[in-house]
């Protein structure tokens, strides 16, 4: 044993104890090991920057999970790694060179990706520190990142295995397009904001209309006048009978002055607008799919830049919200705007660069999905793959049944460059792991691939695949995967397809979908808004632990967590209250000696301490086992600040001072039940733990409570009965402590207390605990008795309470003047009073209830409450004392 200092230090110990792990390799799994096996993969943060509180939150559970099956028997491998993440890092290096007045462009591809690599140094340095800083137990000896060398030709053979498959294919189609990075982007990587805007309604005359002619011209009602120009035909439902006369006709395009065809198809809604719909193929998804249908063309009138091109005539070179303003201008001057209305709808913006994506009609590489998806939904239905909580199968479910194609190529320059390459004579393409023999005369297709066709391998590319290696073997399917519900398309689902398809076995049994960490007014937490405390500031305030630990205590499953860093004080206080009993633990075991050791009495707490012990270790393995990690922090926190600190502590105190010559009995078995305290609390709290672990034993150079055994449970020593009768003194204890603050008594006074109690037996209970009771609750004599004996003595003033079968009296003359008391207690319950009455007349003006937040009106309802509670107590109390 040793010493430890007076108060807790952090950030001295966890950078100590950091040093430690890594130079003893405690994580590396062992390599020929008859234990049975537990493995996970890190989700790789993006190298865009620094890790935010919701990566902490993530790997702390993974960390928790590790750490507890490594202590349970486990041989374990938790892998850890970095993403190249396309698109979102050569936004933020892009940014970063504008800021020296420079582009890509002026760069070149060659020396800007060199920059990239650069960032990705720096980044990469600063997040494997974060994660060794927040105590992340992964084996470092295996990093990986979805660029090495191994993971690139792993992409690079998914690729072509699946472009010779028939399930890669090139082809036009309508995307979603990002005019400022210029590139590509998925269905997930765009997110959709309510936005209000205008609806036109524009007038298309019909083709030679005559006088006798019941329609006139057609309106249609668009958001995106600009997108006219490409215009190939209007559409109207068929069985819409305003304009039944009208199909097959022609109607001219304003502006552009061309004919276009009127169709007749079901897919228009005819409640929508004037149920007449402009038919534009090239600049929207469904237009597209109805314009090959029947065949029209597909005129594109705004290009790569967001700009409008030759196309668009007089307006070409214009920005397209630019042109929208002119092209309304003119159709309002030539009469032909019936109208315009405000509209609020939903539209697309890019996830990353922040502005309206642009449908686009463009040549993108696809991936086939609905081969991949049948097999990876099968595994989630059948209960292969386990989604906790379970509500999100329903969704993977609705998303793998309705999968569109995926759309993979970037126009980007830093990712993994597409492994096709054309000849640069005949057009001829070739698709190859590796390039062709005679390079000089193939250009190889500028496009990459989406960041995520890297990341959907990464459970099974990370330990080596496509070569069969011991890794796969004795770690690959993993056991857990922990990630954000905001991934489960981008990457949990495309990842069980990818492994069913490559390795034949699913990727992972459980995933857990941890909570979203939000600010104070909700926004989610995210480099890109800037709303997350830097994480080493958090932890060099707080500690390491103190963030872990507040972090899965605030987040029930499936339940949003609003996080500020004060709330950290809760974890730091956690931390301070192990720390400062440890400290009286050594500091109490130093003044025994082996010579004293006689006889112990063992009494109800020996045997009660060893059943919270255990029923505390039965809840937390089963919060656990059912991923219910907030559960499982609070079963310890209310095991280890409750019955150990506040109680068990307080109880070895009064054993040694009543047998002082078995003090060091009594001690041991502090240290006993200590120690398996700090293994029971360390996957959540590793730092504090490891440090007092090594104090109180007599450790060697290698040994590691991370290593330690977890603590077994032993369910023949839980017992309800011997729990009850406790928690019944404690109660007791309690109900003293808190009439003894009515009086305003200081701890150094004590007052005499007479408990009437139901029987003989309830008589008999409080007798057998008097020691505990008196020294608990700072008592000087202490009487129990019948009810019916405590009628036949004489009458004193006393506060009362009743606990169970208890009827308390704490006697207070003598201890307080009784006048002085009264006046005190006439004036608190005159202002509690006031103070009531100023509440009730806010919760009664409706003006205010309708006006003030939900929040607001329930915590003024809580004043209200608590008001009246305080009311009634004080003139309990007042009333006692004129009785």
């Amino acid at each position: 044993m040793k010493e430890i200092s007076k108060t807790y230090n952090p950030q001295e110990v966890e950078l100590e104890l950091i040093k430690y792990w890594e130079k003893n390799k405690f994580f590396t799994p062992e390599d020929n090991s008859g234990k049975p096996k537990y493995s996970m993969v890190i989700p790789p943060p993006n190298v865009t920057g620094n890790l935010h509180l919701g990566h902490i939150l993530d790997n702390t559970v993974q960390d928790i999970y590790v750490r507890w099956k490594r202590m349970s028997g486990y041989n374990v491998l938790w892998l850890p790694g970095t993403d190249h993440a396309g698109i979102a890092t050569q936004t933020k290096v892009e940014k970063h060179i504008k800021e020296q007045g420079l582009s890509r462009y002026d760069l070149g591809r060659e020396k800007f990706v060199e920059k990239v690599w650069e960032w990705k140094d720096i980044y990469h340095e600063n997040i494997t520190g974060q994660l060794k800083r927040m105590g992340a137990s992964v084996d470092w000896t295996r990093e990986r990142f979805t660029m090495d060398e191994g993971l690139s030709k792993a992409v690079r053979k998914v690729f072509v295995s699946l472009y010779k498959k028939g399930l890669i294919y090139k082809g036009k189609r309508i995307i979603n397009w990002d005019p400022v990075a210029q590139t590509a982007l998925s269905d997930e990587e765009v997110i959709y904001k309510e936005k209000k805007d205008k609806l036109y309604y524009i007038k298309y005359n019909i083709l030679n209309a005559d006088s006798n002619s019941p329609l006139k011209y057609v309106t249609i009602a668009t958001t995106r006048p600009e997108t006219m120009l490409g215009d190939t035909a209007v559409a109207v439902n068929p069985n819409d009978s305003r304009y039944t006369g009208i199909i097959g006709k022609k109607v001219i395009l304003p502006i552009v002055d061309k004919a276009i065809p009127v169709i007749a198809d079901e897919y228009v809604d005819m409640d929508f607008g004037t149920g007449a719909l402009k038919i534009t193929p090239a600049h929207d998804p469904n237009d597209f799919e109805i314009g090959i249908k029947y065949g029209l063309e597909q005129v594109q009138v705004i290009d790569h830049q967001g700009k409008m091109n030759e196309k668009a005539g007089k307006y070409s070179g214009l920005d397209r919200f630019a042109a929208r303003k002119q092209i309304v201008a003119r159709l309002q001057d030539e009469g032909l705007i019936e109208k315009i209305d405000e509209y609020t709808h939903n539209v697309g913006y890019s996830e990353r660069g922040g502005i309206v994506v642009e449908p686009y009609l463009s040549d993108q590489w696809f991936v086939s999905m609905k081969t991949l998806a049948e097999p990876a939904l099968n595994a989630v239905l059948s209960g292969k793959v386990r989604f906790h909580p379970e509500r999100w199968e329903k969704v993977y479910n609705n998303w793998m049944t309705n999968i569109r194609d995926w759309c993979i190529s970037r126009q980007l320059w830093w990712g993994h460059q597409i492994p096709v390459w054309y000849n640069k004579k005949n057009g001829e393409m070739y698709c190859e792991i590796e390039p062709p023999e005679d390079i000089e005369n193939w250009e190889q297709d500028p496009d990459v691939l989406d960041t995520w066709f890297s990341s959907w391998l990464w459970p099974f590319t990370t330990m080596g695949w496509p070569d069969d290696t011991e890794d796969l073997k004795k770690f690959y399917p993993t056991d857990f995967l922990s990630t954000g519900p905001d991934i489960i398309f981008f990457w949990v689902a495309r990842m069980i397809m990818a492994a069913i398809e490559f390795t034949g076995k699913i990727p992972f049994y459980d995933v857990y979908f941890h909570n979203i960490i939000r600010d104070e007014i909700g926004r989610k937490m995210s480099k890109s808004l800037g709303n997350s405390p830097d994480v080493i500031d958090v932890m060099n305030e707080y500690g390491t632990d103190a963030l872990r630990f507040t972090l899965v205590y605030l987040a029930p499953q499936g339940v949003d967590v609003f996080f500020s860093k004060e709330k950290c004080e809760m974890g730091r206080n956690f931390a301070n209250k192990i720390w400062n009993a440890s400290r009286f633990l050594l500091m109490r075991r130093e003044q025994f000696t082996e010579a004293s050791q006689p006889d112990y009495k063992h009494d109800i707490f020996d045997k009660w301490i060893e059943s919270r012990l255990n029923s505390a270790i039965q809840t937390y393995v089963l919060a656990l086992d059912e991923y219910k990690i907030n559960e499982a922090s609070k079963a310890l926190h209310e095991f280890i600040w409750g019955d150990f600190c506040d109680w068990y502590i307080e109880v070895l105190k009064i054993k040694s001072n009543e047998q002082p010559e078995a003090g060091l009995i009594i001690f041991d078995k502090g240290f006993e039940i200590f120690d398996k305290v700090l293994r029971l609390l360390h996957p959540v709290m590793p730092f504090i733990t490891e440090e007092l672990w090594q104090a109180i034993g007599d450790r060697k150079e290698n040994e590691s409570i991370s290593i330690s055994e977890f603590p077994v449970l032993n369910e023949n020593v839980i017992s309800k009965d011997i729990e009850t009768e406790v928690a019944l003194m404690q109660e007791l204890v309690t109900s003293i402590r808190n009439l003894r603050a009515e009086l305003n008594l200081s701890p150094s006074v004590k007052c005499d207390v007479v408990i009437a109690c139901e029987n003989e037996k309830s008589a008999f209970y409080v007798d057998e605990l008097s020691s505990y009771i008196k020294s608990l609750a700072k008592i000087g004599e202490l009487q129990s008795m019948v009810k019916e004996d405590f009628a036949k003595i004489e009458q004193f003033k006393s506060l009362t309470s009743v606990v169970g079968p208890f009827q308390i009296y704490v006697k207070i003359e003598g201890l307080i003047d009784i006048e002085q008391e009264k006046q005190r207690l006439d004036k608190e319950i005159q202002r509690t009073e006031s103070f009531l009455i100023s509440i009730e007349k806010k919760l009664s003006n409706e003006k205010f209830v309708q006006k003030a937040s939900p929040e607001v009106v329930e915590n003024e309802r809580k004043k209200q409450e608590d008001s009246r509670q305080k009311l009634e107590k004080l003139k309990e109390h007042y009333n006692s004392l004129v009785s």
